[in-house]
């Protein structure tokens, strides 16, 4: 399996509002679109790093798990955090870790993350060796 790409699928409840999200406020751009499960134009795929990356499905199992689905690694966590806050993301904190005033915090290891979630609360991260 190692030598073919992977893509991660995320399942969002309402495909127009995941458009407005993943298109207008995290500013990917969709390769192509198409039908998922009875909704004719109800999913996307993004790229991202130069080939496809993500794609969006509208679906009933829409944000229903906790974890980190994906996330992006940058060179500079606090300017990709102000671009995103800027275009009105939300970043979460979480009671376990301590946060700077953007919401980022120290990675396991070395580096630091942010966290933040779409409008049905499927969760992503971008992080930095920094």
């Amino acid at each position: 399996m190692s030598a073919y790409q992977v893509r991660t699928s995320v399942a969002v409840s309402d495909i127009r509002e995941a458009v407005a999200f993943y298109e207008g406020k995290l500013g990917l751009r969709p390769l192509r679109s198409g039908p998922s499960a009875h909704v004719v134009d109800g999913s996307r795929v993004y790229g991202s790093g130069g080939g496809p990356a993500l794609n969006v499905y509208q679906s009933v199992t829409a944000g229903k798990t906790p974890a980190t689905l994906a996330t992006w690694y940058v060179d500079d966590i606090d300017r990709i955090v102000d671009e995103l806050t800027s275009s009105g993301v939300e970043f979460v904190r979480y009671e376990q870790f301590e946060h700077d005033g953007k919401g980022i915090t120290a990675r396991a290891g070395g580096g630091r993350i942010a966290w933040f979630q779409d409008p049905d609360g499927n969760t992503f991260a971008i992080e930095a060796d920094d």
